[in-house]
């Protein structure tokens, strides 16, 4: 711990030089007099840091005692300070590497250099959930990510979900995970599942982390897997994000929309089968409606998002739907039948 924490202060007088001892202290989140100790230690051990009396004074360390990347370009710079994602390295448990990192960076960084890309933190920044939710890491994603680095096959079971309101079923799966992607605040592990599919070396998966519930060294997993040299993370993802979002549309409903209903369509169900449901609207009828089949994840996600349309959607199948929002209906007639005193 003494020793991390050592290497951090030798790093932060090299980026920073002429910081006080208190503002030392604060940096490291220890006193002052253990930040002299540590100075001491550090001048034991060879590192020449001293501190200097006076207004400009405070740690430095002797002149020429750093390493300088002078070929980088101020705009390389700060793109190097945009390459993490603060909270997806926290997720991976890589933040105080990620911090060890950028440190060490700044280190040996000119000054002109450096100042170019610490203005990128204060310019940009990544927030990678949506709107209305409350990020969260999933409990195995540190160990599924050490796993990736290690080429490591692990055997993990995952909660399935069920179509149409049924229960999730667990099934389990030897998967050689290849990439995790972070998408809308969402972690997925991308693998290849030996012998599943078509192909000799097996098939390629995507699976939610929040979904897996165990995971462990698959048996006989000994030696890392050899990772196929033409596999791209980023392309994979690119090929197969959208084929992905259509394959969770599962169930179709037939609804009849009046022209706010059918204009307001697209803000309520899932993008991936916005265009496809458009196309397969019927004419407007005399009354100015329309009726077209909507691809849905399930039954229960059909009417959270159809509710939202209220009057300006009919459910025309499935019946049991149907049944759904006419009960539904019925609920609300009930209770704003009365006043909010309770007299009918």
């Amino acid at each position: 711990m003494r020793a991390a924490r050592l290497i951090r202060m030798a790093l932060i007088v090299q980026s920073s030089p002429g910081l006080t001892a208190g503002a030392l202290a604060r940096e490291l989140g220890v006193s002052e007099r253990t930040v002299i100790r540590d100075a001491q230690a550090l001048q034991e051990a060879g590192v020449p840091i001293r501190s200097e009396r006076g207004r400009a004074g405070g740690y430095r360390l002797a002149p020429g005692y750093r390493t300088r990347l002078t070929t980088l370009h101020p705009t390389e710079a700060e793109t190097l300070y945009l390459s993490g994602l603060p909270t997806a390295l926290r997720d991976l448990g890589l933040s105080d590497a990620a911090d060890t990192a950028r440190l060490k960076l700044s280190a040996t960084l000119l000054p002109s250099l450096r100042a170019a890309a610490e203005s990128s933190a204060r310019r940009f920044h990544l927030d990678a959930p949506a709107w209305f939710r409350e990020p969260s890491a999933p409990e195995l994603l540190p160990e599924l990510a050490r796993a990736v680095w290690a080429d490591r096959t692990v055997e993990l079971a995952y909660a399935r979900p069920g179509r149409d309101g049924a229960p999730a079923r667990r099934v389990t799966r030897l998967l050689e995970p290849y990439g995790l992607v972070l998408k809308a605040g969402v972690w997925y592990v991308v693998g290849r599942v030996p012998g599943e599919g078509t192909g000799a070396a097996g098939a390629w998966r995507t699976y939610r982390v929040d979904r897996v519930t165990a995971l462990s060294s698959a048996p006989g997993a000994d030696e890392a897997f050899v990772r196929d040299p033409s596999f791209d993370l980023a392309a994979y993802w690119r090929d197969h994000a959208a084929g992905f979002a259509r394959a969770l549309l599962r169930t179709t409903v037939t609804v009849r929309l009046t022209e706010r209903g059918l204009r307001l369509l697209p803000t309520v169900t899932d993008p991936a089968g916005v265009d496809e449901a458009l196309a397969s609207a019927t004419a407007p009828d005399a009354d100015g409606h329309v009726t077209l089949d909507v691809l849905v994840e399930s039954q229960d996600v059909a009417f959270t998002q159809l509710a939202a349309l209220g009057a300006d959607v009919e459910v025309l199948a499935p019946q049991g739907l149907r049944v759904r929002f006419r009960e539904h209906a019925q609920a609300l007639a009930a209770l704003y039948s009365a006043d909010p005193d309770g007299q009918r």
